[in-house]
């Protein structure tokens, strides 16, 4: 995909359909310590709690125009990655497959199940 204006845009209606605009505050104390003001923007808001669901969204959105009989999608990871993949391939009704190392943290792969949307 090329980064040109039209495939941002592009990739903002995408993302834009699925992530409410990320809250920022601005951080009184934070701000005091630095001697300037601070904004925080809280990406724990999205709805897997990460930026990396934009990614996702975007990729397989794009994936999907181009391959319009993809049925689903594999990836490997240990990390948020694996959540935004899950997600998306949710939302355009793609089967996913996320492999993860041995020993990775339950509670993330439990965040992984629970981002599939039935």
């Amino acid at each position: 995909m090329e980064a040109d204006l039209a495939a941002l845009e592009a990739a903002a209606a995408v993302v834009r359909t699925v992530v409410p605009p990320t809250p920022q505050y601005c951080w009184p104390l934070l701000s005091g310590r630095v001697g300037a003001e601070v904004w925080v923007k809280h990406e724990n808001h999205t709805p897997i709690g990460a930026f990396k669901l934009r990614g996702g969204l975007v990729y397989l959105d794009d994936l999907r125009r181009s391959q319009p009989d993809i049925r689903g999608v594999v990836t490997a990871t240990r990390g948020n990655h694996g959540q935004s993949i899950a997600y998306a391939a949710s939302r355009l009704g793609l089967a996913s497959t996320i492999v993860v190392p041995h020993g990775t943290a339950s509670k993330r792969t439990g965040r992984w199940r629970r981002s599939v949307r039935p």
